[in-house]
């Protein structure tokens, strides 16, 4: 097989997955791996790929387009659901939370409903429409108290702009939990949203902890206006699909990386933490 046949059963591999192993390649197409190697090299310097150790990564995408709530809602939702279940064990009584908008602070929402009044005397801080209403009218006799920043409103039900980010400036919270639209290890959080950008900006200034609900497919995402270097975050909590590759190269980056077992899942994940 010819150095261009190889290269094109790479890239072909990589429209599937998100990275490849160099030994994996090697075993498939029956040549040595170092021969797989500089393939992988060839493809990295015309820009056709992303060399990494042990193998390649597909190049980050790009993305300047906002979808709206109602369209991602049910994407990824067995994610989704996976990744609430993990942050809502992050959530004491008494605290100060913060939830920025998207469908995975959501379902965030959704389990923290039913479970108000076990975690008594919180105080939420939102610029999702969604969240806001979801807990207000099921906070019983909790002692929750709701804040919404105001602002202008977005496709995915998030309120930003000057408004959102005055009313942030004079509020500290204890954690925040942040849907994101991308993650990029070198770029860091991003949105295609610009205001929405500047908005979960001034979310994280005022918390003492930053905790990032991205599913699987947000890695490796490059949109349009940066929210804050990956230095910033706290945590990730992911699902189960992300691949180890992935969990490899953005563990380093954050002081708790934490893969969400999935719901079919009999055991508890263990977090991949980054080591002493």
């Amino acid at each position: 097989m010819l150095a261009p046949e190889r290269q094109a059963r790479i890239l072909k591999e990589l429209q599937l997955h998100e990275a490849v192993r160099v030994a994996d390649i090697a075993a498939t197409l029956n040549v040595s791996e170092m021969t797989i190697r500089r393939d992988i090299e060839a493809l990295d310097h015309n820009g056709l790929a992303r060399k990494i150790h042990g193998g390649a990564m597909r190049l980050a995408r790009l993305s300047a387009l906002e979808p709206g709530f109602l369209l991602n809602v049910d994407k990824q939702l067995d994610g989704k659901l996976a990744i609430a279940v993990q942050a809502l064990a992050l959530i004491q009584p008494g605290m100060t939370v913060a939830m920025t908008g998207g469908t995975t602070t959501y379902q965030l929402a959704v389990l923290l409903a039913p479970e108000l009044e076990r975690l008594r005397n919180l105080t939420v801080v939102t610029n999702s429409l969604k969240v806001a209403e979801l807990l207000y009218r099921q906070q019983g006799s909790s002692d929750l108290k709701v804040i919404v920043t105001g602002g202008e409103r977005t496709p995915s039900e998030a309120l930003v702009g000057p408004v959102a980010r005055l009313a942030l400036g004079s509020l500290n919270t204890d954690i925040c939990f942040m849907g994101v639209h991308g993650l990029d290890s070198q770029r860091g959080l991003s949105s295609p949203n610009w205001l929405e950008a500047e908005t979960n900006a001034a979310f994280i200034e005022g918390t003492t902890r930053l905790v990032i609900l991205a599913d699987s497919t947000k890695f490796q995402v490059r949109s349009l206006a940066s929210i804050a270097p990956m230095s910033a975050v706290d945590t990730i909590i992911t699902d189960s699909s992300v691949s180890h590759v992935t969990a490899e190269q953005f563990t380093p980056l954050v002081q708790h990386f934490i893969k969400a077992p999935s719901a079919a899942a009999q055991s508890a994940a263990a977090p991949i933490r980054k080591s002493s």
